[in-house]
């Protein structure tokens, strides 16, 4: 008998990720513990026998009490390539997320072969998060109990103390990642499709995350070719509203997301922490040239300021700002206010502008800017913000405002970084890293 043919007729492989059923020759002795929400959240239990995983639905999950004899609902039989699985089952039989739990080897106290068509199984893990002896006793047809045995090994008391994945590291949340991206194949500009912009930012929200968490964020929106500044709260279970006030911050990437679905694309961050918003915790030079001034000019402007900024024993770092220009961003270990920081600003831009007047301005006004560099200081008001570092910026093309090495000044254009060099570079070293 095929014991894997209730497992391959109870699915339709053209739409389940799972694996299709083959007895595997090569049988170990491993054993893993899937979290599965379905139609109910239960965690499966299998043990890797003669080919196969003898699969068990367990409600509540193992116990390490060894007063708890947990239900174990005997399932059919899954394939050995089960054991890694993580994952969404899209439709049919078990639709749901699975998340992998725990995984690892066992051994047999008493021999399989004599007491499994008896109803009675013990045996002894060795898992991340289960070890010791246990027993599944059968007592009414398919219902059988897990039990741990007092054999003095005990991790932890309660099971939801792990909510992350053994293999990704992923909450359930992340691997449900329950947010729908609609239109994924949109092609936003340059052949770039918005499914590309979610994968992009899934790729550089580690780093991202270090510069856009727990910060008051604005996005541009694109719908229909046309643009919107976004920066009031709107109900979302993935967004966090600022405590008394209509703003809100991301923590995790399922806010940034969430953001893209909503066709936000760029995102552009305060220069405080939401944990005090009195203070800001960096300083930053936007510098914005005028649109015929030579890329040199630009870059003789942001070495000088890099020169003022190291005598003042204030370390700048320096990206790009996707356009024309670069950005200067300074961190402040010192609690000064936003009037502080932006009058220090202030007097920074004073003394380039003092020493290279025909270069450098610091005039909003366009037509002061004519082969002048301005620069853009006033991004230190409580109220302003800037682009986050790694945020896309989608003008005549979509580029990339990218941290970058202060040796790069003259190397890396300010719009040269897009959605491809710029996942190249993150294999690199972080030229942030001491940020």
């Amino acid at each position: 008998m095929n014991r894997l043919k209730i497992y391959n007729k109870k699915r339709d492989f053209d739409k389940t990720d799972e694996p299709i059923g083959k007895i595997d020759k090569k049988s170990k002795k491993r054993f893993c513990v899937q979290h599965h929400i379905a139609r109910k959240d239960h965690y499966d239990f299998r043990l890797e026998y003669k080919g196969v995983l003898i699969s068990f639905a367990i409600p509540k999950g193992p116990s390490y009490n060894s007063i708890d004899k947990r239900l174990a609902i005997h399932v059919e039989d899954h394939p050995t390539s089960y054991i890694n699985f993580e994952g969404i089952i899209k439709e049919g039989y078990g639709k749901g997320s699975v998340m992998l739990w725990d995984i690892g080897i066992y051994s047999e106290i008493e021999k399989f072969d004599n007491t499994y068509k008896k109803g009675y199984l013990k045996f002894k893990l060795n898992g991340k998060r289960l070890k010791g002896i246990w027993t599944l006793v059968k007592f009414k047809d398919d219902n059988w109990l897990l039990i741990k045995e007092k054999d003095g090994i005990k991790l932890f008391d309660n099971i939801n103390k792990f909510d992350t994945s053994i293999k990704s590291n992923k909450t359930m949340d992340e691997i449900r990642n329950e947010i729908i991206i609609t239109n994924p194949n949109k092609v936003i500009k340059d052949n770039i499709t918005k499914i590309d912009i979610v994968n992009y930012y899934k790729k550089v929200y580690n780093r991202m995350s270090l510069y856009l968490n727990n910060r008051i964020i604005s996005t541009i929106r694109y719908v229909n070719n046309d643009t919107f500044f976004k920066r009031h709260f709107s109900e979302n279970k993935y967004l966090n509203k600022v405590k008394n006030k209509d703003y809100y911050y991301i923590n995790n990437n399922l806010g940034l997301i969430s953001e893209v679905q909503m066709n936000s694309y760029e995102f552009h961050i305060n220069n405080s922490d939401i944990s005090d918003l009195k203070h800001p915790n960096i300083m930053i030079f936007d510098l914005d040239p005028d649109e015929n001034l030579d890329l040199e000019k630009v870059r003789d402007c942001t070495k000088n300021l890099k020169e003022i900024l190291d005598k003042l024993n204030l370390k700048s770092y320096l990206k790009t700002s996707g356009g024309k220009g670069y950005h200067v961003v300074v961190p402040l270990y010192e609690k000064m206010t936003w009037n502080k920081v932006n009058k220090i600003a202030k007097s920074i831009v004073k003394i380039m502008i003092n020493k290279f007047p025909d270069k450098y301005t610091d005039s909003i006004r366009i037509k002061n800017r004519k082969n002048k560099v301005f620069i853009d200081y006033f991004r230190n008001k409580e109220n302003a913000s800037c682009v986050a570092p790694y945020s896309l910026r989608i003008r005549d093309k979509i580029t990339v405002s990218m941290p970058i090495k202060w040796s790069e000044l003259y190397k890396v254009k300010p719009d040269e970084i897009d959605i491809n060099n710029c996942i190249k570079r993150l294999k690199k070293v972080d030229p942030w890293k001491s940020f």
